[in-house]
């Protein structure tokens, strides 16, 4: 009888869960932390929103908060050139150091980690440096579920006020520029794409699958007893929001963008479907989503002035108010923006970086920023 192996002897992975929040993200995690994989401590705590655990370190949640606040990108952030901010911060050596120095840490507690976090998408070339310092392999599982789907349960359960034109918009910018960052991995069988449904559907077939895919030891020797609490962990009335793409009602050209990444990123999910076809049609809609958002850019600057004038007016009046109580004198208006930039972001944007960007997504953004090259 073969001896079971030593779990510390197998080789360093990280197992990074991607894809928008509300796909099933923290189901997936949950399920390899049962399977053997080490979720870095302490987590965030569960919650009404999701009773069974989020799977998620705390210091990553922390971690990627920080850094968005630094670029001034939102968790769901509908700007293609959002990844342009996000990309700055994740080539800073300190933030990598500090990643690489973090993941160290837990790899002294298991050589299979599992990172999680909604956020974790606009960092995957910071965790991906980070890990192959640490003499690890970055693998990655990005989480399917159907667009109106996710923009449903956002707006159930997170009290999203922002519509349903937006949700879907920042889903179509999350997964397009979510599959672009892990295609590195394609040659090495390091990514695999999991649909939600599949998931709660038929749990063994789908982890079995990413186990012997991503060669992650801890599924593939897992033991009767993990299989079991597995099996009362998943549970399929987890899938509590199910409307269509048609109850969204959003503008003809978003929903069409949607509908056919949707179709397409489904492709990605079946045995032998991650193609250079399937790329290049993934390439085509990424551009198509970065043309329709400057269209809707450039046509709509009357409404961010707008808004821009009310919450100056609004911060001028609460100062006044507090003035009058003795706490504040009213503070001066705020400086109108200036009607141009006066340098190009993209030119402190490192070489290396903006070479790793589509052609068509570099062209439409110096299109969008008046520039020619």
């Amino acid at each position: 009888m073969t001896p079971d192996p030593d779990p510390s002897s197998y080789d360093r992975k990280v197992l990074f869960v991607a894809g928008a929040g509300r796909s099933g993200t923290s189901t997936m995690a949950g399920l390899m932390k049962i399977m053997g994989l080490h979720v870095p401590q302490p987590e965030v705590t569960p919650d009404e929103t999701n009773p069974k655990g989020f799977g998620e370190p705390a210091w990553a949640v922390e971690h990627h908060s920080r850094l968005l606040r630094e670029a001034v990108v939102q968790v769901s952030d509908s700007r293609p050139d959002a990844w342009f901010e996000t990309g700055k911060i994740a080539a800073k050596d300190p933030e990598r150091i500090a990643t690489a120095e973090w993941l160290e840490s837990h790899f002294q507690v298991s050589p299979e980690l599992v990172v999680k976090d909604p956020r974790l998408s606009w960092f995957l070339s910071l965790w991906r440096v980070a890990a192959i310092r640490c003499g690890s392999t970055p693998v990655f599982a990005t989480m399917l579920r159907p667009p109106a789907e996710v923009v449903g349960s956002k707006q159930k359960y997170y009290a999203n006020r922002l519509g349903s034109a937006h949700l879907a918009a920042s889903w179509l910018n999350m997964l397009l520029h979510t599959e672009r960052a892990t295609r590195e991995s394609v040659a090495d069988g390091g990514r695999v794409f999991i649909r939600y449904a599949d998931l709660l559907d038929d749990w063994t077939k789908v982890v079995s699958r990413t186990g012997e895919q991503l060669q992650l030891q801890n599924i593939i020797n897992a033991k009767s007893e993990q299989i079991r609490d597995a099996h009362r962990f998943v549970d399929p009335g987890l899938r509590r929001v199910t409307q269509t793409l048609e109850d969204l009602q959003l503008p003809p050209r978003l929903h069409e963008l949607v509908a056919d990444t949707w179709e397409e990123l489904n492709r990605l999910a079946e045995p032998d479907g991650d193609t250079a076809a399937s790329h290049a049609t993934l390439d085509q809609l990424r551009e198509g989503y970065v043309e329709l958002y400057e269209e809707a850019e450039a046509i709509s600057r009357s409404s961010v002035v707008a808004a821009e004038q009310r919450t100056r007016r609004q911060n001028n009046q609460g100062n006044q108010t507090k003035g009058k109580g003795g706490q504040a004198k009213p503070s001066r208006p705020a400086p109108a923006a200036p009607s141009a930039p006066s340098g190009f972001a993209a030119d402190k944007i490192p070489h290396g970086l903006r070479a790793a960007v589509p052609p068509g997504v570099r062209q439409g953004l110096r299109k969008a920023l008046g520039r020619e090259r």
